[in-house]
């Protein structure tokens, strides 16, 4: 496996082998950095770290220039800083992100309607039912890495396989911008050097607690007994590693797929105490969310807040609606509820608000009254606004200007899911 920067890169000759092959694993290269690099072009082969210019901020994303530097998503801004001096720090631009990620899934839907997101920028697709329409599994992804050049801008790289699990491996090894093709027949020579660490879903201290018994490569896997696995692992991630070792998963591409959960958090640059800006920052938070819900065509049915304390303790606390909703209003309601319970006894550095049990907007049936009807016309407008002139050109009056007491509220939020592509 590479480590994240284009090393120990591999990818398929032209006309390479697909026969049983009908799984592709698209993931977008660096995907918001590359957005950033897309929209500007000064930026095109320099190291780039996308987040927050301070020291409590962690990386978002980083270009393949600053991985090679052993830059890496999550890490702290400063520590990335470290490693790599000469990086240039750009704050990231979710709206933009989340556009061009609508522009992809629509050209993936294109080729096929069994499309699987994984996230903003990656996601399973099923082939074997458009071979006729477009050609074979190689030939579809490699029209496919064109088309979304073309298109977009961007570059992808695709793992075509006989399974899930192994269309991802290979995804992975042919990064970036590139494709790797395994034949169902090659599979077992394709995963026997791999190492455990590249098995999906296998952490840092599975790996660990397989390597402490000489089990290093999906090779020593296939020689070890299900039962040593089991006492190492637990018997269901033994059970699962001895079957994804051997190239067995019977998982489908599900279309049905959606967010399991949509939030916003922020650190602040200061602790704060000032409950007035806490819950200011609560009901900005909130909006995004609701935005968010909106735009995907989601409602959630739970609301939750997390809040850390300068000490670093973390709590969340949740509430389930009455009501499934995606109003910002109803949303800051329920958050702004839970958080008026919690015991502060020390500032804050982080608060974020997250919606949970998410389902299609308009699937529960039609109450008698709609108590949101207000709230929802004014969001309506407010989203028709965003659409015109941008997120933020419009917001609450009590979000302007500075915050008192403690610091500096935030001017954008921080990205929805880390990019490791």
């Amino acid at each position: 496996m590479g480590r994240g920067d284009g090393t120990g890169r591999l990818v398929s000759p032209e006309g390479a082998d697909d026969t049983g092959a009908g799984i592709l694993h698209v993931d977008m290269d660096a995907f918001y950095a590359s957005v950033e690099q897309l929209d500007n072009p000064s930026l095109v082969g320099k190291a780039i770290i996308v987040g927050a210019p301070d020291g409590r901020s962690v990386v978002s994303s980083a270009s393949y220039e600053a991985r090679r530097f052993g830059v890496r998503s999550a890490m702290p801004v400063a520590q990335a800083l470290r490693l790599c001096p000469t990086a240039i720090v750009v704050v990231p631009h979710f709206d933009r992100y989340l556009e061009l990620s609508a522009r992809v899934m629509r050209i993936f839907r294109d080729v096929t309607p069994l499309v699987e997101p994984l996230s903003i920028d990656e996601a399973f697709l099923d082939v074997r039912g458009v071979r006729r329409l477009w050609g074979s599994p190689g030939t579809i992804a490699r029209a496919l890495r064109a088309r979304v050049r073309d298109e977009t801008g961007l570059t992808c790289s695709i793992g075509v396989a006989a399974t899930k699990h192994v269309a991802k491996m290979a995804s992975t090894i042919s990064k970036p911008d590139g494709l790797l093709i395994v034949a169902a027949a090659d599979t077992d020579a394709f995963l026997a050097p791999r190492s455990v660490r590249a098995l999906w879903g296998v952490g840092p201290k599975a790996a660990e607690s397989l390597e402490s018994r000489g089990i290093r490569t999906v090779a020593d896997v296939l020689e070890t007994p299900a039962a040593v696995l089991d006492r190492a692992l637990g018997p269901a991630m033994g059970a699962r590693v001895w079957h994804l070792a051997r190239g067995i998963d019977a998982r489908e591409v599900d279309t049905a797929r959606v967010e399991k959960s949509v939030g916003h958090e922020e650190t602040f640059d200061d602790d704060i105490s000032d409950p007035m800006i806490l819950r200011s920052e609560l009901r900005r938070l909130a909006d995004r969310v609701g935005a968010r819900l909106r735009s995907g065509g989601w409602e959630a049915a739970t609301i939750a807040i997390k809040v850390r304390f300068a000490d670093f303790t973390t709590i969340s606390r949740s509430q389930t609606l009455a009501e499934p909703t995606a109003v910002g209003q109803r949303i800051g309601d329920a958050a702004l509820d839970l958080f008026d319970a919690v015991d502060r006894p020390l500032p804050i550095r982080l608060i974020g608000v997250r919606a949970e049990k998410l389902r299609s907007a308009g699937s529960a049936p039609l109450a008698l009254w709609d108590d949101d009807e207000e709230w929802r016309r004014v969001e309506d407008a407010l989203d028709g606004a965003a659409a015109r002139f941008g997120r933020g050109a419009v917001t609450r009056a009590t979000l302007l200007g500075k915050a008192r007491g403690g610091g500096t509220l935030p001017s954008s939020p921080p990205a929805p899911k880390l990019d490791q592509g």
